[in-house]
């Protein structure tokens, strides 16, 4: 008897293992059916016909009824074929008796006439034909109809309740901690795993039992795979991977089976390690709508909790899992006992990303003088995944500039590819909408010069780039920071409305190009008011509530609509006077203002040194004047 075995002992059957088999029985079953009655009806007239003798005389009297259709002379005997009683058409035989007269009688008859008696199939053939060709036929059209079962359902239709994990054996996986850069809190929490399964008596002892699960948490590109694996290859133990969506069938009580089935088999090859990515798949908080009982998501999640309260975790067996949504997690998945520890995977900091650059630079050939720590400051923010794109696009660069090291400045522009986009060199802009672009950057870049509470300029771009950027200015901190102050916020904001103040001071006209600008300074203003408490109205109430802080973070207000009017017109408020303050530094630094802009018009990329250079000049060069009447 088929079955996998429940968390009592008792045989559980594979729930939807049966019906395709029964479809797979009937089809072969009614295909046979056919292919008995099509040889017992229409075969025989095609393939071959019995033949009946009969006299001489009586060949001879069919002939003279006009019933032969034709003759065939051999050398003792004569086949004809002649119509019977029924009206159909037999096959007949005779003996050859000398007929000098025969040929002219069947030609008055009109009859056909051969010398020869045509070759009869002989029963290997008749065989092959009759039975094992349609056989052969009938098994593949079988094995197609299956194909398209297993297609449509997600699976091999032969492996109904079997999970689809990934074995990995030991030191199959090919990763230990050395290869995990930026995430040492993570993988101190992890060591002690790896402790128990390398020294399980010294935890026995005391009495104390290994953590059957670990939630992996954070934001994607972090490494939660890495750092699972990587767990594997420093226990030396096997390692079974399955993503959460391979649970989800079409089948009701399919995922179920897939459960039971993993954990059995990892029970037999214990100590080992199962991690599940992308557990929130099937781990969705249940309803009390009362709704969706027989749900095969909700199924699938009684069968895992069932499981990871049925094993013994004295035998070594830890459940690894991996999510980007832990909020939207069952409370009975994260309960002592199930999930035991809940691990924080974040994007690394300054020290974790430069440690990210090393290890993923090993795989390339680098400059000797390449300084990581200033990629490292310029990539704020950046995932793991990311910084190893980093890396990438600058050997791809290197390749295409037909070097065969990476430099310094490859790294810096892969930077530069990964946030705008690479550069349209063939786009052809107008000079005056190049004026205008080239005026709007260095408006940021003069506000965040003359105040001090603003990340110093790093570079500054008229280059268009594929992202549909017409040019940027990039700000990169001299250290890592956690926190912002208020002033820093309003200081942020004041440099975004920065490009927009230049082209209405210097034009007096403004264009679509500030669109990402004023994006970024409503959401930062919005954010000081509903969530950093920097309003002076509102003081420290949250009046927004986020969702998906691992996924973008999406935002919705908690308040009535009273206090949402309230607030976009605190919103408009901070804006405007730090476009005001903008607008007042520009015009104090008019002079600076026209040189910058026709120094950046004629080089069209500056760093942030030439900026501050002549930023800082005592006796400007360049004509004072300020220039208008351009829009």
């Amino acid at each position: 008897m088929g079955g996998n075995d429940n968390s009592n002992g008792n045989k559980v059957p594979d729930g939807p293992k049966r019906p395709i088999f029964h479809y797979m029985i009937m089809f072969y079953v009614i295909g046979m059916i056919l292919l008995t009655l099509l040889n017992a009806i229409a075969l025989p007239f095609v393939v071959n016909r019995s033949v009946q003798e009969v006299s001489y005389n009586q060949f001879l009297t069919m002939l003279d009824e006009g019933k032969v259709k034709a003759v065939y002379r051999g050398d003792t005997e004569l086949q004809f074929t002649a119509e019977n009683e029924d009206g159909r058409e037999g096959l007949y035989k005779t003996g050859n008796f000398p007929d000098a007269d025969l040929v002219n009688r069947l030609a008055q008859a009109d009859v056909y006439f051969s010398e020869e008696i045509p070759t009869q199939v002989s029963p290997i053939a008749q065989f092959l034909v009759q039975w094992l060709l349609p056989f052969v036929f009938i098994f593949l059209l079988g094995q197609l109809f299956i194909k398209r079962m297993s297609t449509r359902i997600g699976g091999n239709a032969m492996t109904f309740g079997k999970s689809n994990a990934k074995i990995y054996a030991e030191n199959e996986t090919g990763k230990t901690f050395a290869d995990v850069a930026g995430e040492d809190e993570a993988k101190e929490a992890l060591k002690e795993i790896v402790d128990f399964l390398h020294n399980p008596e010294k935890y026995a002892e005391i009495g104390a039992t290994l953590p059957k699960g670990a939630l992996l948490v954070g934001p994607p590109g972090t490494g939660k795979t890495l750092l699972a694996k990587a767990v594997a290859g420093e226990a030396h133990v096997p390692f079974f991977s399955i993503s959460g969506s391979e649970f989800v069938e079409m089948f009701v009580g399919m995922g179920a089976a897939k459960v039971r089935d993993l954990f059995k088999q990892a029970n037999e090859k214990a100590p080992c390690i199962v991690f599940i990515d992308e557990i929130d798949t099937i781990g969705k908080k249940r309803d009390g709508s009362g709704m969706t009982g027989n749900d095969e998501r909700e199924q699938t999640l009684n069968q895992l909790l069932t499981e990871m309260d049925g094993f013994d975790g004295r035998k070594g067996v830890v459940i690894l899992a991996a999510t980007n949504r832990p909020e939207s997690l069952d409370q009975a998945l994260l309960r002592p006992g199930r999930f035991d520890r809940r691990i924080p995977v974040e994007l690394p900091d300054l020290r974790g990303r430069e440690a990210i650059l090393r290890v993923h630079g090993k795989a390339v050939k680098l400059e000797d003088k390449v300084d990581f720590n200033a990629i490292a400051r310029a990539t704020s923010g950046a995932s793991g995944a990311e910084l190893a794109n980093i890396v990438n696009e600058a050997a791809l660069r290197a390749v295409r500039m037909g070097r065969k090291i990476v430099s310094q400045q490859d790294l810096e522009e892969s930077v530069e590819v990964v946030i705008a986009g690479y550069q349209r060199k063939g786009a052809v802009i107008p000079e005056k909408e190049k004026r205008i672009v080239a005026y709007h950057e260095i408006g940021h870049a003069l506000v965040a010069a003359s105040q001090s509470h603003s990340a110093p300029v790093h570079k500054i771009t008229i280059i268009p780039r594929t992202s549909g950027a017409l040019g940027y200015t990039m700000q990169v901190e001299a250290g890592e920071k956690f926190l912002m102050s208020k002033e820093e916020a309003l200081d942020k904001i004041a440099t975004l409305t920065g490009g927009r103040a230049a082209e209405e001071f210097i034009f007096h006209s403004i264009t679509t190009g500030a669109s990402n600008d004023i994006e970024q300074a409503t959401k930062l203003a919005r954010a000081m008011i509903t969530r950093y408490g920097m309003s002076e109205q509102f003081g420290m109430v949250a009046l927004e509530t986020v969702t998906n802080q691992y996924l973008g973070g999406d935002a919705s207000l908690a308040c009535s609509p009273e206090t949402a009017r309230i607030i976009d017109e605190e919103v408009v408020r901070i804006v405007k006077e730090q476009y005001q303050k903008a607008l007042q530094i520009l015009k104090d630094n008019a002079a600076k203002l026209n040189e910058l802009s026709e120094y950046l018009l004629e080089k069209e990329t500056i760093t942030g040194e030439e900026f501050m250079e002549i930023y800082t000049r005592k006796n400007p060069t360049a004509d004072t004047k300020e220039t208008e009447g351009e829009s």
